[in-house]
């Protein structure tokens, strides 16, 4: 838990800035403004969890600061449309759903598919575009156009009685970019000629020299993994990377290979991308999951998620030979084109090594140039600041190293160190008459969400790193042969799965009438009806908690 140094009071006037996450890790992005009783916030990003985090899905921002002032809270800015940027949507609006939403179409696009998976009915989302202007309540928003590693990129800048804030989202500037769409620093410029009282700007590759790579600066490498590939051609990637699925496409087409999606976000996604027309599909390349296998494996690319290793995702079921549909073995490729976000590292490797035991040729960044960042190294960061001259800066987006090194590069080029203002998530920033300082610390822990579950869950993650990353569960049943009857149970004992025994009672009754259905059919071998307590089990746990806990079935006969 954040140690809490309660803040004072708010002073008329006065713009406080609450970063609720993205400061020390590599996700859950969200800060919060507020100035004369109303706040505006930027970003609600998702923390994808890690190994210390044993059968977590995700981490939300800090959004209980946000319980007691939900009806102050006058817009919700979105930057771009990555799960650490959007993913956490759902579960505010959950706490209020007529917060309005602002971000580009596609954006948007992307959010709306997840509220209507949250079964979240009623929403306002208010499409935005580079160069817009909204008068908010207490806010002026401007929206200027950055690229990054997927179409329709904003950064957003914030004027208030209080100062004027602008803040990047992650961006980067390619100066080639694929679609043409590049960082408006024109824009950036105008602000700094119109004074920028505080300056949020992306940390993530400040330890980086120089100038991050060009999208197009892949393709070489691209092209050669294509020629090498004799068999089936997997391609790993961030569900919304639609610029590298762009390429993924082209080169398939070039190289005559149709191409099929695996992975429910990256099938979503795509859609949405092509429908709003980020995404070029040329007639007759699509085909579906289940006509892959009327094709030969060298005229086809799998397009699938789990680039970072997430446990569920597409490629690492691949890489455990648990996919229903998709093997791979020698004379196979798998490309994963993509970085490697910190701390995914253990995750990454372990699939790496999966499908290179089963006998796969696997190229990652690591071996191959196949993937560039989506953020801006340290040559362009020192250019905006040289550009913007902030009177303060405060930087944001990454794990603490990357804070430190965005901070240096602000002093290197002027930036007094005592406005260079590097904090945590959880600390309070007032800015007023261009001083920007430090008054206070809030709670801002992490919110874990499992399956269904939001909240507390520190026990149970406590029993996974004991009992195994998805949890345990013990199914105990006697049963007679001779009456085909259950004489005692199934009596179903469980730990690291955060719920309550009463939510066993569902797949108790699956248990017990799939045993009587086997009995009654004549089974009377004790394996074959472990096994099916255990397949009955598996199937609810999975579709009802999202766990694929390890379970132990044991039957007893009379």
């Amino acid at each position: 838990m954040t140690d809490v140094k309660t803040p004072p009071k708010l002073a008329p006037g006065t713009l406080r800035v609450i970063p609720l996450g993205g400061l020390g890790d590599v996700g859950r992005n969200m800060t919060a403004f507020e100035i004369d009783g109303q706040i505006a916030i930027v970003d609600c990003g998702v923390l994808f969890p890690e190994d210390d985090h044993p059968g977590v899905d995700l981490i939300l921002p800090a959004l209980d600061y946000l319980n007691d002032r939900l009806d102050d809270i006058v817009a919700l800015v979105l930057t771009h449309g990555h799960e650490d940027h959007i993913g956490a949507v759902p579960y505010l609006l959950k706490r209020r759903s007529d917060i309005p939403v602002y971000g580009s179409r596609l954006t948007l696009a992307f959010v709306a598919a997840k509220l209507r998976e949250h079964r979240i009915r009623e929403f306002e989302l208010d499409a935005v575009e580079e160069g817009d202007i909204l008068e908010i309540g207490n806010y002026e928003f401007e929206f200027l156009a950055v690229n990054h590693s997927i179409p329709d990129a904003l950064a957003v800048a914030i004027r208030t009685k209080g100062g004027t804030v602008l803040h990047t989202g992650d961006f980067k500037m390619d100066q080639l970019p694929l679609d043409g769409r590049i960082t408006d620093l024109r824009g950036f410029a105008r602000l700094g000629e119109e004074g920028v009282d505080l300056f949020l700007v992306d940390s993530t590759n400040a330890e980086t020299p120089g100038f991050t790579a060009h999208e197009k600066d892949i393709e070489p490498a691209m092209q050669r993994v294509f020629e090498g590939a004799k068999g089936k051609l997997i391609v790993a990637s961030f569900a919304s990377h639609v610029h590298r699925i762009q390429q993924v496409m082209d080169m398939a087409v070039k190289h005559d290979r149709k191409v099929v999606y695996v992975g429910r976000s990256m099938v979503r996604n795509m859609s949405t991308a092509r429908d709003l027309g980020y995404l070029k599909v040329p007639a007759g390349t699509l085909i579906e999951l289940k006509d892959i296998d009327k094709y030969p494996d060298d005229k086809v690319v799998i397009i699938s998620t789990g680039s970072q290793g997430e446990p569920l995702a597409a490629l690492s079921r691949i890489a455990n030979r648990d996919h229903p549909v998709v093997e791979v073995g020698t004379g196979d490729t798998v490309l994963l084109a993509s970085s490697l976000i910190p701390g995914n590292e253990n995750s990454v490797y372990r699939v790496i090594n999966g499908l290179a035991k089963l006998g796969a040729t696997v190229v990652h960044k690591g071996n191959a140039m196949v993937h560039v960042s989506g953020h801006a190294s340290a040559g362009e960061l020192l250019y905006c600041y040289n550009i913007l001259r902030p009177k303060n800066v405060m930087p944001v987006h990454g794990e603490v190293r990357h804070l430190i090194a965005n901070g240096k590069l602000a002093e290197s080029t002027g930036v007094p160190k005592s406005n260079v203002i590097v904090i945590g998530d959880g600390d309070v920033v007032d800015l007023k008459n261009g001083v920007a300082r430090k008054v206070g610390t809030v709670d801002a822990s992490y919110i874990f969400v499992d399956g269904s579950t939001v909240g507390d869950i520190s026990e149970s993650i406590m029993d996974r790193r004991i009992l195994g990353e998805e949890g345990f569960v013990s199914v105990i049943t006697v049963v007679d042969m001779h009456n085909n009857t259950i004489v005692s149970g199934p009596e179903i004992q469980f730990r690291g799965l955060a719920e309550d025994a009463s939510a066993f009672d569902e797949a108790r009754a699956r248990v017990e009438e799939a045993l009587l259905d086997a009995l009654r059919d004549g089974v009377d071998d004790t394996q074959r009806l472990q096994q099916i307590t255990r397949r009955a089990v598996g199937q609810w746990v999975s579709r009802r908690l999202r766990r694929r806990p390890m379970i132990v079935p044991v039957v007893v006969t009379t």
